[in-house]
């Protein structure tokens, strides 16, 4: 099995789409991550959905997370909003990873490889200049157990 038997079409984001925007986009889709794209249509890098919450949950809770305990509800609810008014370009981390691209001839192993080196839970496949769609770890999974 190839990357191209697995790739199914997946939304994209651009640098200028609101963080709000991506994060309903992740959460109504049930998506484990956003391909983010060029102004030519390929991939830029791969935003996971950690990713964003890591983006929305106060440094101080990721860094202590008993003082997560001492927030009252009705404020541990809301922690998301911290991301209106940003754009993807904003959230993104200032080091870039390696990008979890493949091409469509990639084999099983070689995309589970490529999602356990970037820890991404999916993995864009670009052929022929072009965005073909993307293979999530779900779908992995689901091939490399059925089997």
């Amino acid at each position: 099995m190839r990357a191209r038997d697995l790739a199914v079409d997946f939304p994209t984001v651009t640098l200028d789409t609101p963080m709000m925007e991506a994060a309903r986009l992740l959460a109504d889709q049930d998506l484990p991550g956003l391909i983010v794209v060029d102004d030519g249509g390929l991939p830029r890098t791969v935003l996971p959905g950690t990713q964003v919450l890591r983006l929305a949950v106060p440094r101080y809770c990721q860094d202590d997370p008993a003082l997560a305990r001492v927030v009252d509800e009705a404020h541990a609810d809301v922690f998301v909003r911290s991301l209106a008014g940003r754009t993807v370009r904003e959230c993104l981390p200032e080091d870039p990873r390696e990008l979890p691209v493949t091409d469509p001839d990639a084999t099983v192993l070689e995309i589970a490889s490529l999602m356990a080196r970037t820890r991404s839970p999916l993995v864009a496949v670009v052929g022929d200049g072009r965005l073909c769609g993307a293979v999530t770890l779900q779908a992995l999974l689901d091939r490399v157990l059925a089997s």
